[in-house]
């Protein structure tokens, strides 16, 4: 079981990203609403992982228009207990002062079955 703050408006989540040049931690707001993690693209620098090898080019439509962004390969994520080799992210910035490096999407959950249990601050999952 992973423990939250209940009293929050997201579900905060920790993990970590690896790269070329070490790995960080990360805060992340569980996002059942997104098909991709997606992360910063400055965390994404910061370890060492250049835009030029992106697997594709991408845009996002947010209520401020289009946004460009892009998905690529990291080898090492981990988060809610477990981890994964070469996991696809999505990097796209987030708004300014949101306190979040990124969303844990679907491309994550559905690895599992989960069960979130917002009164009492717990997440409950196994793999699929």
């Amino acid at each position: 079981m992973i423990k939250f703050d209940p009293s929050l408006n997201l579900i905060i989540v920790e993990g970590v990203v690896t790269g070329p040049l070490g790995q960080r931690r990360i805060d992340l707001a569980l996002d059942t609403g997104s098909t991709e993690t997606l992360l910063s693209p400055e965390i994404l620098d910061h370890l060492g992982y250049n835009p030029k090898d992106a697997e594709a080019v991408t845009t996002v439509t947010s209520v401020v228009g289009v946004e460009p962004g892009y998905l690529r390969r990291v080898e090492r994520f981990s988060a809610l207990g477990h981890d994964f080799s070469n996991f696809q992210i999505h990097a796209h910035d987030l708004p300014e002062n949101c306190g979040l490096d990124g969303l844990l999407g679907l491309n994550f959950l559905l690895q599992f079955n989960y069960e979130i249990r917002s009164k009492e601050g717990l997440i409950r999952l196994e793999l699929a």
